[in-house]
């Protein structure tokens, strides 16, 4: 196995440091478990990673309140 180096700001880093369940935990562990949390796909079969991505994003506009429910947008299209 080998390791490589990546970029992170430093909050990003505290962010992740404040994920580990003890001083040993990497963040390589860190960063999988995170990763394992995103759905591999359905009865139907394996998702696409852009698949997975956009639902990621779709999952974090929920959470950021960036999205309209439908009454809204009926509204918004003036739709009755």
């Amino acid at each position: 196995m080998g390791y490589t180096s990546i970029q992170i700001d430093s909050e990003t880093k505290k962010k992740l440091a404040g994920l580990k369940s003890s001083k040993r935990e990497t963040y390589d562990e860190i960063l999988n478990k995170l990763m394992n949390l995103i759905p591999q796909g359905d009865e139907e079969g394996e998702y696409t990673d852009e698949f997975k991505f956009s639902l990621l994003n779709a999952k974090l506009d929920v959470k950021q309140n960036r999205v309209i429910n439908h009454e809204q947008l009926k509204q918004k299209l003036g739709v009755k």
